[in-house]
């Protein structure tokens, strides 16, 4: 569960290779806390933050974000483009639309519409499907 200043807790659902890659990712935090020691800033109890555990800059998390882009071989996009195609990933995956609108964190389901585009394959297998009832 997280809980930020002044919001609820949410229950966040992640895929167990994720939990294993977060695990791994808190036990390095873990050590750089150590290495802090008393100069650990522990007010904003962060999963990814500097290594004395206070927030990283706006300028330094978009940097990161475009090495991960780079590493990935994958066209420049925005942060807020994640979204986007994990509402469009899901969707092809036959993942419902209220269960995706859980998982993104919208309140309405009209948001989580805005974030699913139809790709080819997901138009090429509602015509197929469409075809099939009318032809088949």
């Amino acid at each position: 569960m997280s809980e930020g200043r002044g919001q609820e807790k949410v229950v966040l659902p992640l895929p167990e290779p994720l939990v294993r890659e977060l695990r791994e990712h808190w036990r390095w935090q873990q050590h750089e806390r150590d290495i802090a020691g008393d100069k650990w800033d522990d007010t904003w109890n962060l999963v990814f933050c500097k290594p004395d555990g206070r927030p990283i800059g706006k300028r330094a998390d978009w940097g990161d974000w475009k090495d991960v882009l780079r590493i990935a071989e994958v066209r420049d996009a925005r942060v807020h483009d994640g979204r986007h195609t994990a509402a469009t990933l899901l969707s092809e995956l036959e993942v419902d639309p209220r269960t995706i609108q859980v998982i993104l964190g919208h309140s309405q389901i009209s948001q989580t519409e805005q974030h699913i585009h139809a790709s080819s394959e997901l138009t090429r297998g509602a015509t197929q499907k469409i075809g099939a009832a009318l032809w088949g």
